[in-house]
């Protein structure tokens, strides 16, 4: 008499779904500290508000953006390539978020099989 094994159904692995509010608060909070210290730096005044800092036209360095990057991998759970930084910087917090956001995101879709 054969015996067939039998096989276990497959289940479909579904992907977390993406941090983006972590993401998005954690660079946020990182990138506005970065602001207001370099302020402090060089004796420029800033809005009172962290929402009109965050517009405010203010140089974001890239180097700086990337070494935030670190605090941002605790979220992802990998480490972010360089790449998602633009060269040359930033004009502002909000303009930082805008272009890194869906990188760190396709960052994620890559390597946690996320949608494109």
């Amino acid at each position: 008499m054969a015996v067939a094994a039998l096989a276990r159904p497959v289940t479909p692995r579904v992907p977390a779904p993406f941090p983006a509010a972590a993401v998005e608060a954690g660079l946020r909070n990182e990138l506005l500290e970065a602001v207001k210290a370099e302020a402090e730096i060089k004796g420029s005044a800033l809005p009172a508000t962290a929402t009109d800092i965050a517009k405010t036209a203010f140089q974001v360095d890239s180097l700086v953006v990337v070494s935030i990057l670190c605090k941002i991998e605790p979220i992802v759970g990998f480490e972010l390539p360089d790449s998602v930084v633009r060269g040359g910087g930033y004009g502002s917090v909000d303009s930082a978020l805008a272009q890194l956001l869906p990188r760190i995101e396709a960052q994620w879709n890559k390597r946690k099989g996320g949608k494109p």
